[in-house]
């Protein structure tokens, strides 16, 4: 309602019928020969499918760099737990040790 707009979603198809037109009109208007877009649209083709190449490339290298960078620290945490554990069990030795082998006096103060 005064709006200057369809809102039964025609705008849209008006939008691609324009975007057709004016595709229609710059290959007409084009200033190379059928033969030569045809070779330039290829062209341009090659170049964005060698982009996307080259990006999935790049990307599947970084991930792999992240998982074995995860992987590292993976494993020298692991290592790290593993180590503090063994400390534990060996104090935890250590003090029932002396507890048994003690003179049997209890310094509880009790």
């Amino acid at each position: 309602m005064g709006r200057g707009y369809d809102e039964g979603g025609s705008g849209f198809a008006w939008f691609l019928a324009g975007l057709g037109l004016g595709a229609v009109i710059g290959v007409l208007y084009a200033p190379k020969s059928g033969a030569e877009t045809r070779q330039d649209i290829l062209n341009a083709a090659d170049e964005g499918r060698d982009f996307v190449t080259n990006r999935a490339r790049q990307a599947r290298d970084q991930a792999s760099q992240w998982v074995d960078r995860g992987r590292d620290i993976l494993t020298q945490q692991r290592d790290n737990v593993a180590s503090a554990v063994r400390a534990g069990k060996e104090a935890y030795r250590q003090a029932t040790s002396e507890g048994t082998t003690g003179s049997g006096t209890s310094t509880s103060g009790i």
